[in-house]
């Protein structure tokens, strides 16, 4: 597999292409930050019309937060594609939610494995993540502490329901021996991501409905912007589905070795700004 850095893509800069990258390990330091180098490039894309835009496992609200030096025209895509929200307005564009009977079903099976998730909902149009206050594991403490302030944060005790409002996103933090029989008994069924945090190391099953994927949302963006390609940038296993939608794919240099094997080429890592020397070299040096 190559290392692309110069090289030039000139279907790629077609006027009607949509740029989408993962934001985590991607696009942002290690430090949850964006590079001037990789804000100026973006910003410089936008000004110019070129259609780019991120897909995230974050929400909106803290992918706006370390996001904050770039200028976000486009719709983005956040929970993993569970939805796509105007950032303008922050108005939910597309959403994909679990049934009742789904959530039912999902919540017994971790609970009776005795796995306490953090259950994201929209209740009473607010969007939510309960959790039981009294069971919460190191990983989730990491999680947690990151997010003293959040209002979406929701703990209850154990007589009260986690699952309330409609349900789109579990997300459990715990031991891989825990976890694992769990993933392995919905993955057929439902959309499962598992794999370690970037930054805590613990380890994440996410579970959503089957179509909350990156691969859908990246879909329905590219037809609401009325784009003719999906040329996208990633790192984690989470981004494979994005990777199966997309006309070309880029995996930085520090991706997942299952996210390489499927990219079209191998890219600077987030910490050189791979994402962003990649689109100065074939996006903004073609438009020059």
């Amino acid at each position: 597999m190559n290392v692309i850095l110069q090289s030039r893509d000139r279907a790629a800069c077609s006027d009607r292409t949509l740029y989408i990258s993962d934001l985590d390990g991607t696009l942002l330091r290690l430090d949850e930050t964006v590079s001037a180098f990789t804000a100026e490039t973006v910003n410089r894309l936008e000004a110019e019309g070129i259609l780019f835009s991120y897909a995230t496992a974050r929400s909106y609200l803290t992918a706006s937060k370390v996001t904050a030096g770039i200028t976000a025209r486009l719709p983005v895509i956040v929970y993993n594609g569970a939805f796509i929200i105007d950032s303008g307005t922050r108005a939910i564009l597309s959403s994909t939610f679990f049934t009742e009977a789904e959530a039912e079903e999902i919540e017994g099976i971790l609970l009776r494995s005795q796995i306490f998730p953090l259950v994201y909902s929209i209740l009473n149009e607010e969007e939510k993540f309960t959790y039981y206050e009294d069971c919460v594991t190191p990983g989730m403490r990491f999680f947690l502490n990151r997010r003293k302030t959040d209002t979406r944060r929701r703990p209850v005790p154990r007589t009260e329901p986690l699952r309330m409002g409609r349900v789109f996103y579990f997300s459990c933090i715990d031991s891989e021996e825990k976890l694992r029989p769990v993933y392995n008994m919905l993955k057929g069924r439902f959309h499962c991501i598992f794999q370690r945090d970037l930054y805590s190391g613990a380890q994440w099953l996410e579970i959503l409905p089957e179509d909350a994927t990156k691969a859908h949302a990246a879909r329905r963006l590219k037809n609401l912007l009325g784009a003719d390609r999906v040329v996208s940038f990633g790192d984690g296993k989470n981004d494979l589905p994005l990777f199966q939608a997309s006309d070309a794919c880029y995996a930085v240099a520090n991706a997942v070795p299952e996210l390489k094997k499927c990219a079209t080429a191998v890219i600077g890592s987030n910490q050189e700004d791979g994402v962003a020397a990649w689109l100065r070299a074939n996006v903004l040096a073609a438009e020059a």
